[in-house]
Formats: C-alpha cells, sequence, structure tokens
C-alpha cells in the first residue's frame, strides 16, 4: 500500500515492460531499496504495454506513467514496436522511454536510439550488479532530470 505524503511530491510512475519474472523481482527489490518514492507498475508483453499506455481495454484508468522502462525482446509486440508507436503518438512521445534489455548488440543499441529511446541500459547478469543500476538509473532520472508535466489535454 502507497502511503500519501500531502507535503512529498507525487511518486514518480514507472511503467516496466519486461516479460521475465526473475527480472521484475530484481527491478522491484531495487526500486524498494532506493529512497526514491515510486509506484512501479508492470506489463508482461508489448501489446499489453500498448493497451496500458493508450489506456485501453482493462488499462482504461492506468495513469500515464512518468517513465517507461522497456526491454526489446517481448511477447506479442516487440520492444522496438512499442517505441515506435509510443514515440509516433504526440500524446505520449514526451514520456521517457529507458531500454533495459540484456542484448549488448551495437545494432540494436543504434536501432532504439533512431526510434528515440532516451537511454539504453544493458542488463548486468550478477543480480547485485542489477540492483545498483537500477538505484543509479532511478537517482539519476528522479533527482537529476527535469521530467515534463502531464499535460492536460481536457
Amino acid at each position: 500500500m502507497t502511503e500519501m505524503h500531502s507535503s512529498g511530491p507525487e511518486p514518480a510512475r514507472i511503467l516496466l515492460v519486461e516479460d521475465n519474472p526473475g527480472d521484475v523481482r530484481l527491478t522491484r527489490e531495487a526500486f524498494e531499496a532506493a529512497r526514491i518514492e515510486s509506484d512501479l507498475y508492470v506489463v508482461s508483453d508489448g501489446a499489453e504495454a500498448l493497451e496500458f499506455l493508450e489506456q485501453r481495454g482493462e488499462y482504461e484508468d492506468a495513469p500515464r506513467p512518468d517513465l517507461v522502462l522497456l526491454d526489446l525482446n517481448l511477447p506479442r509486440a516487440s520492444g522496438e514496436e512499442v517505441l515506435t508507436e509510443l514515440k509516433d503518438d504526440p500524446e505520449l512521445r514526451t514520456i521517457p522511454v529507458i531500454v533495459l534489455t540484456s542484448s549488448r548488440a551495437e545494432e540494436d543499441i543504434v536501432r532504439s536510439y533512431e526510434l528515440h529511446a532516451n537511454a539504453y541500459l544493458t542488463k548486468p547478469v550478477d543480480p547485485d550488479e542489477f540492483i545498483e543500476t537500477i538505484r543509479a538509473f532511478e537517482e539519476f532520472w528522479f533527482t537529476v532530470v527535469h521530467l515534463p508535466s502531464e499535460v492536460d489535454e481536457s
């Protein structure tokens, strides 16, 4: 349960798009260990990610994430497809997307940036290094970087 603080900032809303349950668990552990408040939402495939982002189906009441952590190798719709659709949508394109994947292939890195990913992180194999990578990412994106506010389209 998330505790509400009237004086502090709202927790960052992060959408994790990851089909590996072990990586989801490690990411949750890293976020719980971090000092920055965040709400982590998890979907396990690319099609589900697009439904969440576009607030369709069971996700019609889903919040707009402040940031997306996106694996490239996903079932139903690839990370590249999700990235393309997200960055082609004028209402969603300002959401920063961090590719978090096991691929170290130069073509994946180049292609992700061509599709306007905001950063590309390779998942370390060692669980402690994985947690440290997530904590470093979170520290940077939520204390150093200024993210755009949600635009009210009413």
